[in-house]
């Protein structure tokens, strides 16, 4: 069923209101019989999109509110989040930062909210990847990250003045050395091995300056 203006060849152009047979409600414009411009649907799932469309499909910016209360407001290309945006989960968890195929992707801040946690930095496919920073309370810890893990050489800095150089390994590397009554590391999580504390690095216009070795025994 349809209400709405229509062209002289009798497709629907203009404004107009549609209710489709699944029981989906479109308000907003349309375009020679497509769904262009602004305009609200709301699916009878109780999901709601408010924003621009281009033949049909979701294209421009727009704000869908999802059935399980979270929210995503940013860019949309060919139906899929993709630009940038801001996505707020059910649980008060928000990411900011860029989108490619519905997916995180690149550059982004994610907020924990239970812990106040940040991480920012890259992402890849959906999962934190690439150089970033996870900010704690008090401390955070700069390095690469893999399929949302720390892996490889990193640093923590922490507010009293000093930071922990070290790198994180695969835990089943070092499974040998593992005595048989420990309890297991959960599998395949990273274990953080420190080598040594400095002062804070000193940045330069040339980068990051480390403490000599005198200096670090200092602190």
């Amino acid at each position: 069923e349809y209400d709405g203006e229509r062209n002289s060849e009798g497709e629907r152009h203009g404004r107009g209101k549609a209710f489709l047979p699944n029981g989906d409600i479109y308000d907003g414009e349309y375009e020679r019989g497509f769904r262009s411009g602004q305009g609200t649907y709301r699916f009878r799932n109780g999901a709601c999109y408010i924003g621009k469309y281009l033949l049909n499909k979701k294209h421009g910016r727009g704000i869908f509110f999802y059935p399980d209360g979270s929210k995503y407001e940013g860019d949309w290309v060919n139906d899929q989040r993709h630009g940038h945006g801001v996505y707020t989960y059910a649980n008060g968890d928000t990411y900011t930062g860029e989108w490619f195929n519905h997916n995180r992707h690149g550059q982004g801040r994610y907020i924990y909210k239970d812990t106040g946690a940040i991480y920012v930095g890259g992402w890849v496919n959906g999962n934190q990847e690439g150089e970033a920073e996870l900010i704690y309370l008090n401390h955070r810890f700069r390095g690469k990250f893999l399929n949302g893990n720390p892996v490889g050489r990193g640093k923590y800095i922490f507010d009293i003045g000093c930071e922990q150089h070290g790198e994180y390994i695969d835990s089943e590397q070092d499974k040998g050395e593992v005595e048989e009554e420990e309890e297991p590391s959960f599998l395949g999580a990273p274990k953080w091995k420190a080598s040594e504390i400095t002062k804070l690095t000193l940045w330069t216009p040339h980068g990051e300056k480390t403490p000599s070795p005198r200096e670090a025994s200092q602190v």
